[in-house]
């Protein structure tokens, strides 16, 4: 298969994957999987994000919230969190109870998926109470990008050093 085609599939089948990560599933080197990239990035193939660590690609056609949200969905931890929000509401302890992370790597995440406007909260008999601000666009994206596609050991790794 040619290169190119290879790595706009792999794209397609992972919105959001990560450079290594393509490295891994390629067997291509740095300088060639750069080469091809930045040349689909060009022609204007494929949608590139990058920030000061990470570098990910996603197929056109994701919107900017898409990228958002797919971000989070590939990273364990607030995948955790979103699929425990999806099911109902919940205060703090109960996420950290669900997603069996310590306190301090749940409100890490939690902080994030406010900031990246995901989750909101409701002080509810002076507790906060966690929900998804937008039930229906996460789980088509969870239905679209099936979770077992999303999900990379990889990234448990991130979460991994994240909570450190």
């Amino acid at each position: 298969m040619d290169r190119d085609l290879q790595i706009i599939d792999l794209i397609e089948k992972n919105p959001g994957i990560k450079f290594r990560e393509m490295m891994r599933e390629t067997g291509m080197k740095n300088g060639v999987l750069s080469y091809h990239t930045r040349k689909l990035e060009k022609i204007g193939v494929v949608k590139v994000e990058r920030s000061s660590r990470k570098t990910r690609f996603y197929p056109l056609g994701i919107t900017n919230e898409e990228s958002v949200l797919i971000k989070s969905l590939r990273q364990e931890t607030p995948r955790q969190i979103l699929l425990s929000l999806l099911e109902t509401d919940l205060v703090f302890n109960k996420i950290v109870e669900k997603v069996k992370k310590s306190q301090s790597t749940v409100s890490t995440y939690l902080s994030q998926l406010i900031n990246d406007d995901l989750v909101e909260f409701k002080i509810i008999d002076l507790k906060k109470v966690f929900s998804i601000k937008n039930k229906k666009i996460v789980q088509n994206a969870i239905n679209k990008y099936h979770p077992t596609l999303i999900e990379r050991s990889a990234d448990r790794l991130a979460d991994i050093f994240n909570s450190l």
